[in-house]
């Protein structure tokens, strides 16, 4: 969970952003590892945008590309060329395992710090995160000591409890037991249907339902569709 706060407004004396300007604009993303057998291109020349409350599903098949992509757009990665513009606020990618915090401090420390990184009230975080997480007397453990499913709890409530204009998500639409879940899906889709949200998901009723556009990705290429039914099409013929 890195935690990214890049907007227009952040400086003191910059313009208030246009309509215009409120977009994640990605443009011709290209990202390679070093292997032992060589240069490894996993995203090769990746374009694509997100305006204020749209939604896009990324879809491809294990290894395609996707958290490296959520990476990139969050700034946890730097792409090997290309560039990325950031015009909203920006969440840090939330997937599973909620990584990212400071694991030998407490859950409430790390919501201070989080609280206080985002000029948020201290009290008022640790209080909506508590009611969400519901996580009780855990919260004054050592992150180190949660199950992957504790650490998830907390790092959804923390994303939530930020207002961050665009939520970037991998894999995780929900969490815990059914009513839980529920509850994430709803804060999410429900209370939440304001933001943008770029969302990594194999969650084909969740996309169909929410998403305005998919973007494919295949051999590291990606094309973005209006026809969230015909992007299902082609991903399951991948």
């Amino acid at each position: 969970m890195n935690i990214i706060a890049e907007t227009p407004t952040s400086l003191p004396h910059s313009p208030v952003p246009t309509q215009d300007d409120r977009r994640i604009e990605l443009h011709d993303i290209v990202k390679c590892y070093d292997t032992k057998f060589g240069e490894k291109r996993v995203l090769d020349g990746i374009t694509f945008g997100v305006g204020p409350g749209e939604k896009i599903a990324v879809l491809g098949k294990n290894g395609a590309g996707k958290s490296t992509l959520v990476k990139i757009i969050g700034g946890v990665e730097q792409p090997t060329e290309g560039t990325v513009t950031r015009g909203m606020t920006m969440s840090w990618p939330l997937s599973f395992g909620g990584g990212g915090f400071a694991r030998a401090m407490s859950g409430l420390d790390n919501i201070r710090f989080i609280a206080r990184v985002y000029d948020k009230p201290i009290q008022e975080t640790i209080d909506f995160v508590e009611d969400f997480a519901e996580l009780g007397s855990y919260l004054k453990h050592p992150v180190k000591a949660y199950s992957s499913g504790m650490a998830m709890r907390l790092a959804f409530a923390l994303t939530l409890a930020v207002d961050f204009d665009c939520l970037l998500i991998d894999e995780v639409i929900a969490v815990g037991d059914q009513r839980f879940a529920k509850k994430c899906r709803e804060a999410l889709f429900e209370r939440r249907k304001h933001c943008s949200m770029i969302l990594v998901s194999h969650a084909k009723d969740i996309i169909k339902t929410y998403c305005d556009r998919a973007l494919v990705l295949k051999n590291g290429r990606g094309r973005v569709f209006d026809d969230i039914d015909f992007a299902l099409e082609i991903y399951s013929t991948l």
